[in-house]
């Protein structure tokens, strides 16, 4: 550590941690200087209609992860949240369509390549097809032998097939149009987000999130509360959280919402998509910890302590120190005919340049 130490010099930042330069103890103590995250998104009021889900998860928790250690990202919504299909998605599929009408008597110059097999297709709609009829059966095939497989040979059979349910995965998500909705749920969770859903109720899904965060906070297991949502409705929950000490933090599009005005810190879903939010998060990292320095180094009068040091000077001039009409200091008494200390005897000062 003492070697790293000497060859390392500068301050430590995110990159180093993110890069993987410094030791694990050092980095650990690092990361332990900031207090640990919890993402709460409202997909009612904020859902990720202007890209794709998955994109706009994996941003938003590289946003939240620059406040510090992310321990968990939770979304919830109702029912009809996840059936719905935003407008942009229904023109991207609306002019799939119109391609597959056109392709079906002009043929597409530039071949559609199968991502599994590698064959080309010339129209779309052929394309889709062959995927359906040969490599959807195909993996359904492989579902069936691991459900089949028990024990040792289901972990041996995992590990063989996983290469290729891997591929057919990423080229369905390309291809294949989701029955019901646009596969809002499943990109959340795999890009890591805890999704809930509750009954198509008013207010159910600004329910359960609230709850979810109360809980959180009693447990007592994070600093920072991120809350994606531009609902007035979470103001008692970000107030209770400023009143146990933790640090707020609201992602919304509202300028001057309810929600920024009761929050430490506030981004707009526009700045987290771009990237933008991440250089922010940081600066307010930094504010938050000079705060809490100045906090600490400012005075603040304590009248019972104050009682005590006036017992304990009292106690020495009962004892005989301040007989000759010292001041009670400790170590050395000084009369009030004394000079001051700061005021040296020109003497003196001749005798030691001497």
């Amino acid at each position: 550590m003492i070697g790293f130490l000497r060859r390392f010099r500068g301050p430590v930042t995110t990159s180093h941690l993110s890069a993987g330069l410094l030791p694990k103890t050092l980095a650990s103590a690092a990361a332990a200087s900031k207090p640990s995250v919890a993402v709460f998104w409202d997909l009612d009021n904020k859902p990720p209609n202007s890209i794709p889900p998955y994109d706009a998860a994996v941003r938003l928790k590289l946003a939240a992860s620059s406040l510090g250690p992310l321990r968990f990202c939770v979304a919830y919504a109702n029912h009809h949240a996840f059936r719905h299909v935003p407008a942009p998605v229904r023109a991207a599929r609306a002019a799939g369509r119109a391609r597959d009408h056109r392709e079906a008597s002009h043929p597409s110059p530039q071949p559609y390549p199968c991502r599994v097999c590698g064959r080309n297709f010339f129209a779309h709609a052929k394309l889709v097809d062959h995927f359906r009829q040969i490599h959807e059966r195909e993996h359904a095939k492989r579902l069936r032998r691991l459900d089949s497989a028990r024990g040792g040979r289901r972990v041996r059979l995992a590990a063989q097939l996983a290469l290729k349910m891997e591929k057919y995965e990423k080229a369905a998500r390309e291809l294949l149009v989701p029955r019901v909705g646009y596969g809002l749920a499943d990109e959340l969770r795999r890009a890591g987000v805890v999704v809930g859903t509750v009954e198509d109720r008013p207010e159910a899904a600004d329910r359960a999130l609230r709850e979810h965060i109360v809980n959180t906070m009693d447990r007592g297991k994070i600093g920072c509360l991120v809350v994606v949502s531009d609902d007035s409705g979470f103001v008692g929950v970000l107030r209770e959280a400023r009143m146990r000490c933790l640090k707020t933090v609201v992602v919304g599009d509202e300028g001057d919402g309810a929600l920024k005005r009761c929050a430490d810190a506030n981004f707009s879903w526009k700045d987290v998509i771009s990237g933008k939010a991440r250089k922010e998060a940081e600066s307010a990292v930094g504010k938050w910890k000079d705060r809490e320095l100045l906090k600490r180094l400012e005075w603040t009068y304590e009248p019972d302590l104050e009682e005590i040091e006036d017992d304990v000077f009292e106690g020495q001039s009962e004892d005989g120190d301040d007989e000759d009409g010292s001041f009670g200091l400790v170590g050395k008494r000084w009369s009030k005919d004394s000079k001051p200390w700061w005021k040296l005897d020109s003497e003196s000062c001749d005798s030691t340049a001497r």
